[in-house]
Order: structure tokens, then C-alpha cells, then sequence
């Protein structure tokens, strides 16, 4: 299983249980750095509080399963806005 997926796993139900859909989980190199892209959406437009409240609920999944052994930076953005 790729970690794309198993990221997907481990956060698709409680993004989903806050009223946001996960449309896609991005790793990927830029500049030498490593990126894990949460890509959301929802009725509506998302703003900057929303990526901050789907940040907020993830984080400590991932902090807790930790499937990620090498040094990354996690990016929560829209689909309409894309990320930075």
C-alpha cells in the first residue's frame, strides 16, 4: 500500500464527520523537500480556518501512527485554490 493511501485511511472518516470531503493526499518532492498534501473540499468555499480546523484534526493522527519515517511538511489546502 502506498503511503498516499495509507494516509487516506487513517483521516478520510474524521474529514468526512466534520463536513469536509478529502479529495486527494499528494507526496511529493519539491526542492528537495518532501510535501504530504491534504487536499480538501466542502460545500461552499473553503477558507484559511478551514485548512486550520482539518489541520487540527489530523495532526495528531498522523503524529500518533506516524507512517512517515523521513522529515516532511504537511500542506492542508482547497481544491479550488490549489496549494502553495
Amino acid at each position: 500500500m502506498g503511503i498516499e493511501n495509507k494516509i487516506r485511511e487513517l483521516i478520510q472518516d474524521i474529514i468526512n464527520e466534520n463536513g469536509y470531503v478529502l479529495d486527494d493526499v499528494l507526496y511529493v518532492k519539491e526542492d528537495g523537500m518532501m510535501f504530504l498534501r491534504i487536499v480538501i473540499d466542502k460545500e461552499g468555499v473553503i477558507d484559511l480556518e478551514d485548512c486550520i480546523k482539518v489541520t487540527k484534526l489530523i495532526n495528531p493522527i498522523i503524529d500518533k501512527e506516524d507512517p512517515i519515517e523521513e522529515n516532511y511538511i504537511m500542506d492542508v489546502c482547497s481544491k479550488e485554490k490549489g496549494c502553495e
